[in-house]
Parts: structure tokens; sequence; C-alpha cells
């Protein structure tokens, strides 16, 4: 199977790869249209900020195949932190429109006088509570940890889109589906034994 992870500057494309190779998956890292174009399953990193993401993947002449390949032929997509808040139609963190594939929008977390304590970035190891059955999370243990570094969250319009929820000050939406369109708010790369679960779960069965 081709899984091309995709790069376009922002990620953490090494550590994708490391453990795509643990789990015995071929992956190529790639910025090539025509690499894209073959790929049988895709992966979009992401790691800082939002107009960044989208000024680096137009410039880099990928939005039209990013289009082609998973509105259209269906292709699966894996995004990664930044990579899934790309999915939403804006950010509080910028002025660029997303890549509109889910209805959602990114904003930052914010927490009152009382919660000031509550730090920002959420950082580090938390809980995901699964709200449906779905083949990414395809025989998870009910309270698999992974690990998280944002400061900015998705709000999703529709609650089926949502696939599992995490607390920090308040729940938010850490995991996402629609259709052939999956994203994960935490990093699995970097999430030991879940993570590598995980990924397993999309090469295999997503």
């Amino acid at each position: 199977m081709k899984i091309v992870v995709i790069d376009y500057g922002l990620g953490n494309l090494g550590s994708i790869m490391n453990m795509l190779k643990k789990i015995g998956a071929e992956g190529t890292i790639s910025s090539e249209v025509l690499d894209i174009e073959g790929a049988e399953k895709l992966i979009l990193p992401g790691v800082g900020n939002f107009d960044q993401g989208m000024r680096n993947l137009s410039t880099l002449g990928l939005l039209p195949i990013l289009e082609e390949k998973v509105i259209r032929k269906k292709t699966s997509i894996l995004g990664i932190c930044l990579g899934m808040q790309l999915f939403a139609r804006k950010s509080e963190e910028g002025n660029s429109r997303g890549l509109e594939w889910i209805d959602a929008e990114v904003v930052r977390f914010k927490f009152d006088e009382r919660e000031r304590h509550i730090k920002i970035p959420h950082m580090g190891w938390n809980l995901v509570n699964i709200c449906q059955k779905n083949s990414l999370f395809e025989e998870m243990h009910p309270e698999s940890r992974f690990y998280f570094v944002h400061s900015y969250h998705v709000v999703c319009k529709n609650e089926g889109d949502i696939l599992t929820k995490t607390f920090h000050g308040y729940e938010f939406a850490s995991a996402v589906r629609k259709e052939n369109i999956y994203g994960a708010q935490f990093h699995p790369e970097k999430s030991h034994k879940f993570g590598m679960k995980l990924l397993r779960n999309f090469v295999e069965f997503c």
C-alpha cells in the first residue's frame, strides 16, 4: 500500500515515518503532485500556524490535487494536530480559509477567571473518550491516552463528525471523521502503543 505523508514544511515527518515502519507499513514523504496522485492513503501532519499551513499548501500547488484525491476520489486521509485543524472552514488563529472539508471552526482555549490555573497550550498525555464506534479506534482500550500539544481546538457544527472528546478545562473534540476524512488533534507518532494502534487501524481499516 502506498502511503504518502505530505511534506508542506510543517510537521513531525520523521516521527511519523518511524511509527509507520514499526507497524510494518511503507510510507513516503513527499510534496510532489504525482506522488500524492498515486497514493492509496494520505497523512497530513502539522505543527504551527493555521495561515502558514494553508499558505504552504497553496504555494506548493497542492490544493487542487488534495481536493481531487480526498473529495472526488474519496482517498482516506488522516490529519494530525494542525493537519486536522486545516480540514475546518476557518480558525481564530488567522484569516485564511481552511480546506472546508468539515463543517467546523478552530478556536483558542478560553477559560474564565476561576480557571486561570489551566495551562495553555494543552500539553502532555490525556485520555480520549470514544463517542462512536469507528474503524480508526477499532479494539482501542477504552482509556487510551495520547500526547497533545495545542492551544487551539476544533468545534464541529455536526456532533456526528466527532469521534472522540477530551477534557482540558472543558470537553473538546479530539478526533473527527467525515466519510474518508479522519483527524486527530493529538500526536499518534508520539503516543507509543496507543499511537501505533491508531495508525495501524488507519492503514488497515480506514
